[in-house]
């Protein structure tokens, strides 16, 4: 029953989602979030979204001396072919790049559809600090494989809506209908039905919205907002999908609270990392205080500007001999790259892992 009612209280939510385009048509100014790694974590697999290059030399993929990948532009779409065994006795397998997953910053992995609508993730990624393709992450390279299903928690945090179709036995199938892609203005404000109703041409201008403001709810709903893909995997309460922006997530997903003195992973729980700085103990802020999601922020210095307005560049240790140089660095130095050990990829036979930022503000030796 519970299932049931989750899954009509969700086609409601949806169906009252009026999309970016509607949103942007009276808030032109936020249409810098287009640029954004939020809006751009999913997309259709384009000749534009696809990071990885086809061309003749750089579109193959060699894992074992029998086993190869090649990233093919047809004529008909995109695809992946793997090949096992030496000439003439080989297998492969071929499938179409459908969704294209991350925004490239750090890299992305890609999706495909097979005739049972269900969503598998594809054996070959691309990772942007080595400019190349590369063994997605949770494939080995020693066996011909794309059979990795895509779950509804993973697109949960890397898309605005997908309908699972539960009663078909597996995790992995989908209506192909109606799926938003990205994180979508929706996601972190709520549907926008009621709210363009409210503000059509001629009408008064109530005080009540229709529409969610992250920046007005209570820091602890901030954060739920926040931490429903920055907390960490956690287990599913309900249906993905039903969590809305100002509900309590604790009712929706349960999060593993780590212990004060865990050690966490750069990736993963940026969240529970900044709740133990000592500037997230002693005051009121969020992650809004230093992340303007409307845009796309990529200079550590403007970062460092955000703690400026709480700290003094003198009360720095380094300030005595180096000046006020050290005006921009803040970020760098409080929370500094790390690389990550629960993300990894294969290139050339090494092992590549990424490098995060660690969201636990205190000073590093």
């Amino acid at each position: 029953m519970r299932l049931q009612f989750g899954l009509s209280l969700l086609l409601i939510v949806f169906a009252n989602y009026i999309g970016d385009d509607k949103c942007l048509s009276c808030h032109e100014k936020q249409r810098t979030y287009l640029t954004t790694a939020h809006h751009l974590t999913s997309q259709p697999a384009t000749a534009t979204s696809i990071a990885g290059s086809f061309a003749a030399g750089k579109n193959i993929l060699r894992t074992q001396r029998e086993l190869l990948y090649r990233m093919e532009a047809r004529n008909d779409g995109f695809f992946q072919t793997g090949v096992l065994g030496t000439p003439p006795d080989t297998i492969s397998i071929s499938e179409r790049f459908d969704l294209v997953i991350g925004s490239g910053r750090k890299g992305q992995t890609y999706l495909y559809w097979n005739k049972d609508d269900q969503l598998f993730q594809l054996p070959v990624s691309y990772w942007t600090e080595v400019a190349s393709w590369v063994n997605s992450p949770g494939y080995g390279d020693r066996s011909l494989d794309f059979g990795r299903p895509v779950v509804p928690r993973c697109l949960e945090c890397h898309a605005s809506y997908f309908e699972a179709v539960n009663d078909a036995g597996v995790a992995n199938r989908y209506r192909r209908t109606d799926y938003v892609l990205g994180i979508s203005c929706e996601r972190c404000h709520g549907p926008g039905a009621r709210h363009v109703e409210l503000n059509a041409p001629g009408a008064p201008k109530p005080a009540d919205q229709g529409i969610v403001n992250p920046a007005k709810l209570p820091r602890d709903r901030q954060l739920a907002l926040c931490s429903l893909c920055h907390g960490g995997v956690g287990v599913a309460k309900v249906r993905a999908f039903s969590f809305n922006a100002g509900d309590a997530l604790e009712d929706f997903l349960k999060l593993e609270i780590p212990k004060e003195s865990e050690p966490l992973d750069v990736h993963g729980n940026q969240i529970a990392l900044l709740e133990r700085s000592k500037c997230f103990k002693s005051s009121a802020m969020t992650c809004s205080t230093c992340h303007d999601t409307h845009q796309r922020q990529r200079d550590a210095a403007q970062f460092s500007d955000k703690c400026l307005q709480c700290h003094k560049v003198e009360s720095c240790g380094l300030f005595p001999k180096r000046g006020r140089a050290i005006a921009g660095k803040c970020v760098d130095c409080h929370l500094p790259n790390q690389t990550s050990n629960v993300i990894f990829s294969t290139h050339d036979g090494a092992r590549i892992l990424p490098k995060v930022r660690n969201h636990w503000i205190k000073i590093y030796r």
